[in-house]
């Protein structure tokens, strides 16, 4: 898979589990109060007034910076957080619009990887013309306050514990390994776990719009992305420009219901996935129908529970790697080839293919190290919510809606779930109704089989916002712009450009 595809699918694959040199601008004084909690405006004003020093990257074409935020808003005089910038300049012709920053999800994506190896590069050029493309890393991801957790072996083994218990024994190990990984966040980032909340993470981004000069904030966020900045319209209305939101979550329903609906949304991309391959003469999973397919990639998980089967390399292929390779590949329809083969292969004992497929989903290199995505990941999600279990004994009874929603994934679905059970640091969000009241048009996008952001979540942000317009790509994989549809790309272009949204409840194919 090319890079900028693996960029786009696996740095929006986790829900749960997704510029001008600063100067003297209208838009610089800091927000009010009511924006900011109890934090008086004056206490932010020196992250407002600060000025942005900009840097060559390394990247041709590329421009860095360091900007500050409070690490605590609610006690500024505690210290700093320090967050990674990066922009591209607009290219012209046309007059430039403002600055469009871009998030692809996670909680945990690198921003500014996906600006320098995507964004900047990969979207419609009269976009980039007319913009200044840019990038944070939010906080606790990648190069700003990244949060450590676990050593590369360490993760290695964290990887391959079985997700689907078949005894008390192996309860007991999938339990102590959310510790061990709790533990260890705590204490190699002890400092910045409880700073790294979606809410704290959108006020960030009010200090950057203010620093690059803009009244208003222009954004695409993809996957958690939306729920950014669904986050930060919320919190700013009156500062949202042109806010595109892909693949979008819904911030009014509690994790046990955004776990459980993300397991349906991966039996419908299955079936998906299934429903082509059995008309392919090279598909491992049969030539006669889905039900027949998910019985045999069942089978191929099973066998792997009893016998993991060799990688070339110290690591085997398990049941628990196997099944986050199959998982990677349902985020984009043109990973369906690669998939084939690499199920193929497991089934004939050479498991490369599928632990390749998993590795990229948790972004491991080939020297065993790991970036910190599936660190920041859990951090941001335990702090945002509740967890959707606290213990072993709620999962279980709770698998047979997970297994209902999903015969092929749910038992794993459920007991990963439980990763937020033993979190260090209590949760500061709550499920609410997202309606960023007195903001311009919002335009959210929905995919019809997306099956990390169900499309009900879609229909369900866009009728919650105020001024929310649906936009729905019938079809499969994870996000719609910028993958292949040219209506959704028109109507998101047009958009972004003039500011004229679609029609609300638009449909492409």
């Amino acid at each position: 898979m090319e890079t900028r595809r693996l960029l786009r699918t696996f740095a929006t694959a986790l829900g749960t589990a997704g510029l001008l040199v600063s100067g003297c601008s209208s838009g610089g004084s800091a927000p009010s109060a009511s924006a900011q909690g109890s934090v008086a405006a004056e206490e932010l004003e020196p992250y407002y007034g600060q000025k942005l020093s900009w840097r060559d990257c390394g990247v041709e074409g590329f421009q860095c910076a360091t900007m500050k935020a409070p690490l605590d808003y609610a006690q500024p005089e505690r210290g700093d957080a320090e967050l990674a910038v990066s922009r591209k300049k607009a290219t012209g012709p046309g007059k430039r619009i403002g600055s469009l920053l871009v998030n692809p999800g996670g909680p945990g994506g690198s921003a500014v990887d996906y600006l320098q190896g995507y964004a900047a590069i990969g979207y419609p050029a009269p976009v980039r013309a007319r913009y200044d493309m840019v990038a944070i890393d939010p906080r606790g991801v990648a190069r700003s306050e990244p949060v450590q957790c676990l050593t590369g072996k360490e993760m290695d083994a964290y990887t391959q514990v079985d997700q689907t218990p078949d005894d008390q024994g192996e309860v007991a190990e999938l339990n102590a390994s959310f510790e061990k990984f709790a533990k260890g966040c705590e204490k190699r980032s002890g400092k910045i776990l409880p700073h790294v909340s979606t809410v704290e993470t959108a006020r960030d981004m009010d200090i950057l719009r203010s620093l690059l000069g803009d009244e208003k904030l222009h954004y695409v966020g993809a996957s958690y992305g939306t729920f950014l900045g669904a986050t930060y319209a919320d919190l700013f209305p009156s500062r949202v420009g042109r806010l595109v939101l892909d693949g979008a979550m819904d911030p009014s329903i509690p994790a046990v219901d955004i776990n459980r609906d993300q397991t349906a949304g991966f039996e419908t991309a299955f079936q998906s996935f299934a429903a082509d391959c059995v008309k392919q003469s090279d598909c491992p999973l049969g030539t006669t129908t889905t039900a027949a397919a998910a019985t045999a990639l069942k089978k191929l998980f099973t066998d792997l529970d009893a016998t993991p089967v060799p990688t070339g390399e110290t690591r085997e292929l398990t049941e628990s790697l196997a099944t986050t390779g199959v998982i990677a590949a349902m985020y984009d329809e043109g990973a369906w080839p690669q998939l084939r083969e690499a199920v193929a292969g497991a089934q004939r004992g050479e498991g490369s293919g599928l632990l390749a497929l998993a590795d990229g989903y948790y972004e491991r290199g080939p020297n065993g190290t790991y970036a910190n995505l599936m660190f920041a990941n859990a951090a941001v999600n335990c702090l945002d919510l509740a967890p959707a279990f606290t213990s072993s004994a709620e999962v279980e009874k709770a698998l047979p809606e997970f297994e209902k929603a999903s015969p092929v994934f749910g038992r794993g679905f459920a007991w990963a779930a439980l990763n937020c059970g033993s979190w260090p640091v209590d949760p500061t969000g709550t499920p609410h109704r997202t309606e960023a009241k007195g903001a311009a048009p919002i335009v959210v996008v929905g995919t019809t089989r997306d099956p990390a952001t169900p499309y009900k979540w879609a229909e369900s942000l866009a009728d919650q916002l105020s001024s929310g317009t649906l936009l729905t790509y019938q079809g499969d994989g994870h996000t719609a712009y910028g993958r292949g549809s040219d209506c959704i790309d028109t109507a998101i272009n047009t958009y972004l450009l003039d500011g004229t949204p679609p029609r609300d409840g638009k449909k492409c194919t």
